[in-house]
């Protein structure tokens, strides 16, 4: 027999949907918001000369560049406000989850609840800002060389400001987004610029398929097959769970009979989810980025010789990237679900695994399906990242097709809709909790 919560989502219509006022107003402030973001993508920075960025960008689109440009929408093609994108700010959220598991001070304000959380989110925006001036400094070192109109410490110190304060204003949006809208901020700025470059992909795609480079019409099939099976392997994957059962102990009742409750505890097999593709992609883009910026003036020749060795496709960077991959999914599941925790609050209110002595053999076990669980995900997603990389050294084939942007869209769009869920059934159960008092009140009346 269904239960409540399955019945009430059920019966979910888009009639309930008109009536969520509160829901209307976050979808209207999380499309608002992210419109913002595209219009602040087209704003270029001062003093560039737009043909020289132009040529520079099509000798490099295959490369770290490209790469970038993907996450961040167009906005480093068209070098604009936002070109740093929100890659610094992940890039500091993982330097700081770093030092919250390796330093002692920084786990005792974790223990501080959300007095603690507050501080350490402040602490990331710092970080984010002296990753946003290196950054922008390196960047503005490299666009001397031909592309800025009038070289100097003025550019230098223009591009800096302006680029951090771009960075820094993405920050202020997704977490807008998080607080009044739907979804995940900072994966929906992600999730949008990886949208707004599709038509663009599709068109060069559909391009290269008729001058003959890519195939013919047979190759256009047999990429959109893939596209659809690797978005049917995503969802099934980010849906599987392994559930552990739970059985608590039978508790006398009122009526003198005794009974014992079931439930179950669902482990994800992908626990991580779409952040150590994120991680990975930024510690590896973080210093490729001023090794190719820095290539372009006069640089040693073993800086040329590694940014190409490390460049998108290669087998050096494929390996740094699937090592980083394996090793957030390890790191971030660590994070999040903590085995001896769970299992000292499983012992707190009596439940246990059928099987299983409660306490520390209960942690072991759960430790012992996490990790099982972690080498099949991680496996997942180091395929899954790879194949974008693989199509492109093999025929040439746009990365926004891969792997690693449909793994974030998906997930992306699987979480999004998800909430909207969420407040659906919140609003449908306020609304028969007050029909409830009304016809309680009637009775009472009567």
């Amino acid at each position: 027999m269904a239960s409540a919560a399955e019945q009430l989502a059920g019966n979910i219509s888009f009639g309930a949907f008109s009536k969520a006022t509160e829901l209307k107003q976050r979808i209207w402030f999380t499309l608002i918001a992210l419109m913002v973001y595209r219009l602040a993508s087209y704003i270029p920075l001062p003093g560039i000369d737009p043909v020289a960025l132009e040529q520079m960008f099509s000798q490099n689109q295959s490369g770290i560049l490209g790469m970038l440009d993907l996450f961040n929408g167009g906005a480093i093609q068209r070098m604009s406000l936002i070109a740093l994108g929100i890659m610094p700010y992940i890039s500091s959220s993982i330097i700081m989850q770093l030092m919250t598991s390796m330093s002692v001070k920084m786990k005792e304000l974790k223990k501080e609840g959300e007095a603690g959380r507050r501080k350490i989110n402040q602490y990331t925006r710092y970080g984010t800002v002296a990753l946003c001036i290196v950054q922008s400094y390196a960047i503005a070192t490299g666009l001397e060389s031909g592309i800025a109109v009038e070289a100097g410490m003025f550019f230098r110190m223009t591009t800096v400001i302006t680029l951090t304060g771009g960075t820094m204003f993405l920050v202020w949006l997704g977490e807008q987004i998080t607080a009044r809208g739907v979804g995940n901020g900072i994966s929906l700025i992600i999730f949008a610029g990886i949208v707004a470059q599709l038509p663009a992909a599709i068109a060069s795609t559909l391009d290269m398929s008729a001058r003959g480079t890519l195939g013919g019409p047979l190759v256009i099939v047999a990429l959109l097959l893939m596209v659809i099976a690797v978005i049917a392997l995503i969802v099934f994957v980010e849906r599987a769970q392994r559930r552990v059962l739970i059985q608590y102990p039978k508790r006398q009742q009122a009526n003198g009979m005794s009974q014992g409750e079931q439930s179950h505890m669902p482990l994800k097999l992908n626990t991580a989810g779409v952040i150590p593709p994120i991680f990975a992609s930024s510690l590896l883009l973080l210093p490729m980025t001023l090794a190719q910026f820095a290539s372009s003036s006069d640089s040693p020749e073993w800086v040329t010789t590694l940014t190409a060795m490390l460049g998108p496709g290669q087998p050096l960077y494929m390996l740094f990237y699937v090592v980083g991959i394996v090793f957030f999914c390890f790191f971030y599941t660590a994070l999040v679900f903590n085995p001896d925790e769970t299992a000292d609050n499983l012992k707190k209110y009596g439940g246990f695994i059928p099987g299983i002595r409660p306490g520390n053999n209960t942690a072991k076990y759960l430790d012992f399906v996490l990790t099982r669980l972690t080498v099949v995900g991680a496996i997942y997603l180091c395929g899954v990242c790879l194949l974008p990389e693989i199509l492109r050294a093999q025929y040439a084939i746009p990365f926004y097709f891969g792997g690693t942007s449909l793994l974030i869209v998906v997930n992306v769009t699987m979480d999004t809709v998800g909430q909207i869920h969420s407040h659906l059934m919140a609003h449908q159960y306020e609304g028969l909790m007050k029909k409830s008092k009304l016809r309680g009140g009637k009775r009472r009346r009567r």
